[in-house]
């Protein structure tokens, strides 16, 4: 079985504050949610009705079993999740101060079972055969994850389409300059670049939004998506096509998961073979949905939902 998405990377749990605008030292009380960015993604899309499965590796603990149970609850394959003996399933606080100021932190320590996935253990084929293949650079920043994700990528050889999620965070690096070469490097395979002005400076040298996207193509992808945050999205393609959408208005609660929604619609766009205006403007009002809600993955939006915001003009 083919299928519509794989994503590979961070995995974890999110205890969110069900305050806002409070320290997190303050906070009296959390909610636990299913996080990281690529199954994140994977959830996303599955609520568009897509195919998908994620592979990962968690603790061999009860957040791990937990984790299992919500992957299954939202539709999306476990399969290629599995337990790391002696590591911890990752946790990750944050702090809500709306409308765009969400601190993260990061438990990680001393190392996170997502960056313990082995080239050996991989299905490739089924890699290989996915409408799309989605990596992240946080699976670059450590090994094995960082010769497991170069390894896939070659695998696949830019068959379908490969996204790669550049998804710099810095407390994973040293610096950017140990990054880019590992970056340029997965660019070489993949097909469309997603990330915003610090992740395409990180992996160009760029900032400039066009400049940025430019590099991007020159690097080896066939689609740069530069997200330039209140200045909406820019989406240039190989063949000259290209679409800058201005964000969708809405009242902010919680800006995290919105660039995941972004991301599961936007594999969403292209496994439909749309456009790229109407490709953005459908990512776009996903990512706005979640930033309007609390959670990030059980926040994901439905098509209904997303067509109902885009007939608004708003997220109401």
């Amino acid at each position: 079985m083919a299928y519509d998405l794989i994503t590979m990377g961070r995995i974890g749990v999110d205890l969110y504050p069900l305050q806002t605008g409070v320290p997190l030292a303050q906070v009296s009380s959390f909610g636990k949610f299913l996080g990281g960015s690529a199954t994140n993604v994977a959830v996303a899309a599955a609520r568009l009705g897509r195919n998908t499965a994620v592979i990962t590796r968690t603790g061999d603990d009860a957040f791990g079993a937990y984790l299992h149970e919500a992957l299954q609850g939202f539709g999306v394959d476990d399969r290629w999740v599995t337990p790391v003996p002696g590591l911890n399933t990752p946790v990750t606080f944050c702090e809500i101060f709306p409308p765009d100021d969400f601190p993260l932190y990061f438990y990680r320590q001393p190392k996170a079972p997502d960056l313990e996935i082995d080239a050996h253990e991989l299905d490739l084929d089924a890699v290989r055969d996915a409408g799309i293949f989605w990596i992240t650079g946080t699976g670059l920043s450590e090994e094995p994850s960082r010769t497991a994700t170069l390894a896939a990528l070659a695998h696949r050889a830019k068959a379908g389409t490969t996204v790669f999620d550049l998804d710099w965070r810095p407390m994973f690096w040293k610096d950017p300059d140990a990054a880019r070469p590992f970056y340029a490097e997965a660019l070489k395979h993949t097909t469309v670049a997603v990330g915003n002005l610090d992740e395409v400076e990180v992996a160009t040298g760029v900032r400039e939004p066009q400049a940025a996207a430019q590099a991007l193509l020159d690097a080896g992808v066939e689609i740069a998506v530069v997200k330039q945050g209140p200045k909406g999205v820019l989406a240039v393609s190989r063949d000259g096509d290209s679409a800058e959408v201005p964000p969708l208005p809405v009242n902010v609660l919680n800006g995290l998961g919105a660039g995941d929604a972004f991301g599961g619609s936007l594999c969403h766009g292209l496994l439909e073979g749309w456009d790229l205006e109407k490709t953005m403007r459908h990512a776009n009002a996903a990512g706005a949905i979640v930033a309007s809600r609390l959670e990030c993955s059980s926040a994901m939006p439905t098509r209904e939902e997303i067509d109902a915001a885009l007939a608004a003009g708003a997220v109401l």
